[in-house]
């Protein structure tokens, strides 16, 4: 597979990445079978797919854990990136951002992963009790004690934007702006697809400009633009798209014409490509320093997703992606 580089450290990882949460946590967990995962992830190795992207929060923990039974045997052929600063309870969820708890989280990731260095730390969401320089600073101090390669944040309040009509990544680019003053942003993850393009105005610009990776989570549009997907069969009550104002019966209807339209592309490619790998396409023929993250829990679906890097997508398939109606959502 193509390899793209991350950050200024040239970090070096497969075009498509690997996003793990599926196989553990917020989808359908009837469906997660540990064994299937795992063949999963294997399979995403053998094919050059070596970003893995998990997060302690997953499960919580259980994500790592079994990226922990395949990084044993792995370790080298993958590029390991997991979260820190958030915390799951029995009914929410909150931030933690306190350099003592990051600290100590980084170990419990490392003992849980089965290795002596995360690739890729990302604080997943900042602590508003805690300036985020100093969270920011700990981190930044585990790179210097070696458990650590390079620092990645991701995005922070992306849907509030919408309703107020304000910057949808202002938050973001705020606290990029802080933190890059203690030590390098090697990588932005934040959502960006074709029914969730937001990241193009500001954020990605702003990360090439600097020599940042940008880590394209949700970039299926949470399944939506697989085309695999049916309005009104719903979803199991922990699945987060059951709460999702785009998953509604009514919204999954009316986006349809966004699926019909990837089709269309992927026909001209021949019969074998399909809607999922012309969306993963059109991300990463948004710039070299983009690797979109698809999550998985079967092989079928890994090896599917790898085949995009394969696909070129040529400047009439790009228009017409761009002439496609935006994705309405249910406060539209």
């Amino acid at each position: 597979m193509e390899r793209r580089t991350i950050g200024a450290a040239a970090l070096a990882v497969g075009a498509v990445g690997l996003g793990c949460m599926p196989m553990s946590w917020a989808y359908s967990t009837s469906r997660q079978r540990g064994d299937e995962s795992l063949r999963a992830v294997h399979r995403a190795l053998d094919l050059g797919s070596t970003l893995l992207d998990t997060a302690d929060m997953y499960g919580p923990f259980t994500n790592e854990l079994l990226l922990g039974r395949v990084l044993k045997e792995r370790r080298s052929d993958a590029f390991v990136s997991t979260k820190v600063g958030l915390l799951v309870g029995e009914q929410h969820i909150v931030a933690n951002g306190r350099p003592g708890y990051v600290k100590r989280a980084c170990d419990a990731s490392l003992r849980r992963l089965q290795t002596d260095v995360i690739d890729l730390y990302q604080l997943h969401r900042s602590d508003p009790e805690v300036p985020v320089e100093e969270t920011w600073g700990a981190m930044a101090e585990l790179v210097q004690a070696g458990k650590v390669r390079a620092l990645g944040m991701c995005a922070v309040g992306a849907r509030g934007g919408r309703r107020s009509g304000a910057g949808l990544h202002d938050g973001t680019l705020r606290q990029l702006r802080r933190i890059q003053q203690v030590f390098p942003v090697s990588a932005v993850q934040a959502e960006l697809s074709v029914w969730s393009p937001e990241a193009l105005d500001e954020l990605l610009p702003w990360c090439e400009a600097r020599g940042i990776g940008f880590l394209a989570a949700m970039p299926l549009g949470n399944g939506f633009l697989t085309g695999t997907l049916t309005p009104g069969e719903g979803f199991e009550p922990d699945d987060v798209r059951a709460r999702h104002p785009r998953f509604t019966a009514e919204m999954m209807a009316a986006n349809q014409p966004i699926v019909a339209g990837l089709r269309r592309v992927a026909r001209r490619h021949g019969p074998e490509v399909t809607p999922a790998q012309v969306a993963l396409a059109w991300v990463l023929s948004r710039g070299r320093h983009v690797v979109p993250v698809p999550g998985a829990k079967r092989e079928r679906w890994v090896v599917e997703n790898t085949g995009a890097a394969e696909l070129r997508l040529t400047s009439e398939d790009l228009a017409e992606i761009g002439r496609l109606p935006g994705a309405r959502g249910s406060w539209d």
